[in-house]
């Protein structure tokens, strides 16, 4: 019995080295390289480069008041469409008290004035109506006391403005109503009923009441990097996608390209605009983020192979061409690059079979 285990304590020993010999030999062995295979083909090379920026609208307007004043009414919100002319609030005016005390004082001189020109008025009638004055005279003391009365209406209306913002010959033209300038979309409203509100001087450009935009006419507005807007030209067309709306895709067109540059997290960039021609039925809001795609450079029909095939010398570039069961190192003269792959001018023919990256652990069978 004791014989036996020790038969099979030396078997197990005996195939524990054949096994760690058999796994040592074929580790030894040298692995064989292998490298993928691409084939030289006919296709499209674009050098495209992609913009940063937002999308708003070409105009955008501050409405703003003829008078300082109170805000009494709103009479439109963010988000709602107005016309041009449309009201959009009213004021309560808080007049400036010298301008009041020089409208009143202005009042009472045209009152003194006016009972002077009606007295006068009076006394050459009653002279020319007995045939004691000739006509010019009398025309001369009528003129003078219409005109005191023009004097003594524009005087009350200069009060009437200067205290209420509005005169009673001109009720539809009152500088209390806030009107808009133009037709479009109410983009903010940052006023509430109680405002203080103050027009726009030499001073101070003015409370804004309200920012309208015509929303049907937007633009892209970006900065692109200096190494690359050389290459752009006026009328380029562009790709703008939008991030909120991953589903959603517009042309436009390059219509502005600024001639200095902006320094932007240490690189020097311009600032580009493009018309943004809006399609389907999404809701464009002002300041969304956006990306524009421009193709910069391209070349249609062309041989082209992975760029990761290339080996580069000095100035000179090659490639490893299959012939047969080996691969010739071969000088080739390239072209355009989107990256990815790279235009192939001279060297290559449609077809040839290209050495690209080595493929690891590939023993022989």
């Amino acid at each position: 019995m004791k014989r036996v285990i020790k038969y099979i304590i030396f078997a197990l020993i005996a195939l524990l080295f054949i096994g760690t010999f058999v796994f040592l030999f074929r580790n030894s062995r040298p692995e064989e390289e292998r490298f993928q295979e691409h084939t030289a083909d006919i296709s499209n090379v674009q050098r495209v480069t992609v913009v940063t920026g937002k999308i708003e609208p070409r105009n955008e307007v501050n409405i703003k008041p003829q008078i300082n004043g109170i805000i009494s009414e709103l009479r439109k919100e963010a988000g709602q469409m107005v016309k041009e002319g449309e009201v959009i609030a009213k004021l309560r005016v808080i007049p400036d008290m010298n301008s009041l005390s020089s409208a009143q004082s202005r009042v009472r001189l045209a009152e003194i004035n006016l009972k002077q020109a009606r007295t006068n008025w009076e006394r050459e009638k009653a002279l020319y109506d007995k045939k004691l004055v000739s006509d010019e005279e009398y025309d001369q003391v009528l003129q003078a006391y219409n005109q005191a009365q023009e004097e003594r209406n524009a005087a009350q209306e200069s009060l009437e403005v200067i205290r209420d913002g509005v005169s009673s010959s001109n009720a539809t033209g009152s500088s209390t109503l806030i009107r808009s300038t133009i037709t479009g979309l109410i983009l903010d409203v940052p006023v509430k009923v109680g405002n203080s509100v103050i027009q726009a001087n030499t001073l101070n450009e003015g409370t804004t009441v309200a920012t309208v935009a015509n929303m049907s006419d937007l633009i892209f507005d970006g900065n692109i990097d200096e190494t690359e807007v050389g290459s752009l030209v006026e009328g380029m067309p562009m790709r703008i996608s939008i991030g909120a709306l991953p589903d959603y895709s517009s042309e436009a067109s390059l219509e502005y390209i600024s001639p200095k540059a902006v320094e932007n997290n240490g690189a020097n960039q311009f600032e580009i605009k493009a018309a943004v021609k809006a399609t389907g039925s999404h809701m464009i809001r002002s300041g969304y983020s956006a990306n524009a795609e421009i193709v910069l450079e391209h070349a249609d029909s062309v041989l082209v192979i992975p760029e990761s095939t290339l080996e580069f010398q000095g100035d000179s570039t090659f490639v490893y061409v299959k012939q047969g069961d080996d691969f010739v190192r071969t000088p080739i003269q390239t072209g355009l690059s989107d990256g990815l792959s790279i235009e192939i001018r001279s060297g290559l023919r449609q077809g040839d079979v290209v050495r690209g990256s080595r493929i690891i652990n590939a023993n022989k069978k």
